[in-house]
């Protein structure tokens, strides 16, 4: 799932290429993705691309005359920019994995896509980025929150710092992956209560936060979109690794594995050496 980092690279690519090109035509592929009626579609045609902007793991890609269009990606979707298209014929309702295209008037533009069946990529044409749910709802940016507004965002939500890190209304931008990284690089365990953390923890989880943010796009701005996903892998010490040598103390990466989702951590680093509950793996051995 693209988090803050991507979709703050993509919209830095989108201010680099689509800034200042006018649109030719919006065209949507996948009816259920677009969430608006009300601007149609065909308003944003003749507009021109003036800013990309990010709002958590949201892409908000601005026009002139106070036009968005903002994106989620949800798990499996992106953003394909395209130097040039292979056909200029419209596309046709439910083939592929296409769910808009924008044409520009240099002849490129950008396709959001959507792998899978699952389909739960979300664009909103909308005249004020509040306007959409999931925006209106976001905490505070988790890249941006000072030390006090981090500890009193987390801190008012009580559970298990990886449920409430990833909670986009407590902190906006992380997601399961950098989750993960994030708790590897402060120490704690993904099963610490926010209620129950120190200052000093506290402290040591919001310098994390933003020290592996900071380094992921930093990693990332600069790179075309198809590269993102390569680099977000390369960076990744715990997360998916399951197995693996943790590359700061060597101890084997562990996975918690829950229905739709899992989580890697390291016992040396993260839990004092003990293994925690896998509770999947527990119901199998029953």
């Amino acid at each position: 799932m693209p988090e803050l980092p991507e979709v703050e690279a993509l919209a830095g690519y989108l201010r680099q290429r689509a800034v200042g090109r006018r649109v030719d035509r919006l065209e949507v592929a996948a009816i259920s993705a677009l969430k608006t009626y009300d601007p149609a579609p065909t308003a944003v045609v003749g507009r021109t691309v003036t800013d990309a902007r990010r709002h958590g793991k949201f892409l908000d890609v601005v026009f002139d005359g106070g036009l968005h269009l903002v994106v989620h990606l949800a798990r499996a979707g992106w953003l394909h920019y395209r130097e040039a298209f292979a056909s200029t014929v419209p596309l046709r309702p439910g083939k592929g994995p296409i769910a808009l295209r924008v044409r520009l008037d240099d002849g490129s533009g950008f396709d959001l896509t959507e792998a899978g069946t699952q389909k739960k990529l979300a664009a909103y044409l909308v005249t004020d980025p509040q306007a959409v749910p999931g925006v209106a709802k976001l905490g505070p940016d988790a890249i941006a929150a000072d030390l006090s507004t981090f500890a009193g965002a987390l801190r008012s939500r009580r559970g298990q710092v990886k449920g409430v890190l990833t909670d986009q209304s407590v902190l906006a931008g992380v997601g399961n992956a950098y989750s993960d990284e994030i708790l590897h690089a402060a120490k704690l365990s993904p099963f610490a209560l926010t209620d129950r953390l120190s200052d000093d923890q506290m402290a040591a989880l919001h310098a994390a936060t933003r020290r592996v943010l900071g380094d992921a796009v930093t990693r990332s701005l600069g790179q075309r979109a198809a590269e993102l996903k390569g680099e977000k892998r390369s960076g990744l010490k715990v997360h998916a690794r399951t197995g693996l040598p943790c590359p700061v103390c060597g101890d084997a990466v562990r996975e918690v594995s829950f229905a739709d989702s899992s989580l890697q951590y390291c016992p040396t680093c993260q839990t004092g050496g003990k293994p925690l509950a896998d509770r999947r793996l527990s119901r199998l051995v029953r």
